[in-house]
This record gives structure tokens, C-alpha cells and sequence, in this order.
């Protein structure tokens, strides 16, 4: 991987809501990632960028093809690209891969770019008291419901999904983020553990902690923020698009 520029972002939920809805901050997210071809290295997805994926053997999302095709384009400019599964797009299978060229991750990434050594992760199911969240999340991601779940045509299967989705975000709210709580459990065990810079998604707030040379990001997300994260020389900036 390049040593130029990287960026991080989280949490776009796209398909969340009608397209008709949706569209100018699909169109927002789609002007940005355009906007990195020729000056960015690498983009690292945390996660969420789509409300609900799941790829059946023969059939994908098509509400999301804009979008592919982005970052098919955004891939074949020379732009390395990785996308790690959050608690609603966790069914990443092939087709990123070997359609698109993307990296997909189950699970944390730790990098080593521009003299930093970085934790990645969505974010959900680390702040202790979601035992029941950590179960559900064993039991939805076992291979054995996903193929049940390739059982259910596409057409009833995908709004099922989002219906889901709905409630779930409904039922959570637009709750305040306790950073002193995120900081203590969960970028201190990773800086413990040799690492100086923490970034996670999932929690829908922006927000940034620094001490010494040590750094922590919650990205905040893409359906009222527009926030993302740059590295370049090894220089990390929290950023709002538009600037």
C-alpha cells in the first residue's frame, strides 16, 4: 500500500430510507469519493456503508449499483480500498472482491502507515454490557444462517432486512456519546497494546481525544455529519464535507 493519503469514513446506512430521500447526501457521499482519485492512497470503509448487503450466489442489492460503480471507478483509478463489515452490512461475500477490487475485512484491521500503528474497527459489540448484542452477532453471522437466509427470495429478504434495521435503529435513538466511557474501554486496551491511533464507526458521533502521541476517532457518519478522518503525513485530521 501507497504511503499518500488515507481517509476513513463510516456509517453512510445507504438504503436506509427512499431514494428519493436519500439522494442528495447519496450524491454528497458519491462527489467525495470521486473527489479522491489522484489524491488519495487508500480508503478505509468502517463499516455501515450500506444499511443492509448480502449477496446471494446470484443476485446482489441492486438499489446500490451508483454506488458500486463509484467505487468500482474509484478502485481502477489506482485508489486501494478496504472495507471492513459493521453491524448492518456484515454479510460482505465475493463480489466486492472480484467485481470490484475491494478488500473486505471481518473483524478489526491493524495498519502500519506513515510511522503510525492504527486499530480499525466498526465499533459495536466493545463497550462492555452488550453480551446479548455479542450472542445475537454469533448466531447471525454462523454460516449456517446465512444459507438459511439465501433461502428467502431476494425480494422478500431484502426489505425484511431493512425493516429490521428500522427498528433497531429506532428503538436505540439518538443517544449522547459518552466518550470517557469509549476512551476507557476501548482505545485504551489497543493503546496498551502497542497501538497509538484507535478509530471506530457504529456510535454516529463525531468525535476526537488525543494524548501525547496517542489518538482516538469515533467517525461520526454520513446521514447528518459528512465526517471522515485523513492521514497524510502522518498527520490525522477529522474533516467535514464540504470543508
Amino acid at each position: 500500500m501507497s504511503e499518500g493519503p488515507a481517509f476513513f469514513l463510516s456509517d453512510a446506512h445507504l438504503g436506509a430510507e427512499s431514494r428519493s430521500l436519500e439522494a442528495d447526501r447519496e450524491r454528497r457521499l458519491h462527489t467525495f469519493l470521486t473527489s479522491l482519485r489522484g489524491r488519495a492512497a487508500a480508503l478505509f470503509v468502517v463499516g455501515d456503508l450500506f444499511d443492509f448487503w448480502f449477496e446471494y450466489r446470484t443476485a446482489i442489492p441492486r438499489r446500490h449499483f451508483d454506488t458500486l460503480a463509484v467505487l468500482r471507478e474509484l478502485r481502477q483509478s489506482g485508489v486501494d480500498i478496504t472495507y471492513l463489515t459493521g453491524n448492518h452490512d456484515f454479510y460482505l461475500g465475493p463480489f466486492l472482491r472480484d467485481e470490484l477490487g475491494v478488500r473486505t475485512s471481518i473483524g478489526p484491521v491493524e495498519l502500519a502507515l506513515q510511522g503510525r500503528k492504527i486499530w480499525l474497527h466498526h465499533g459495536d459489540g466493545l463497550v462492555g454490557g452488550d453480551l446479548g448484542y455479542r450472542v445475537l452477532k454469533r448466531v447471525l453471522r454462523h454460516p449456517a444462517s446465512i444459507e438459511l437466509y439465501r433461502w428467502i427470495h431476494p425480494d422478500l429478504g431484502i426489505p425484511l432486512a431493512h425493516w429490521a434495521s428500522r427498528q433497531s435503529r429506532h428503538a436505540k435513538g439518538n443517544r449522547p456519546l459518552d466518550g470517557d466511557r469509549l476512551w476507557r474501554e476501548i482505545a485504551e486496551p489497543r493503546f496498551a497494546a502497542g497501538f497509538d491511533t484507535v478509530m471506530i464507526g457504529h456510535f454516529h458521533h463525531a468525535y476526537e481525544r488525543r494524548s501525547g502521541d496517542r489518538a482516538f476517532f469515533v467517525l461520526g457518519d454520513w446521514m447528518d455529519q459528512f465526517t471522515y478522518v485523513v492521514l497524510e503525513h502522518g498527520e490525522l485530521k477529522l474533516e467535514t464535507w464540504p470543508s
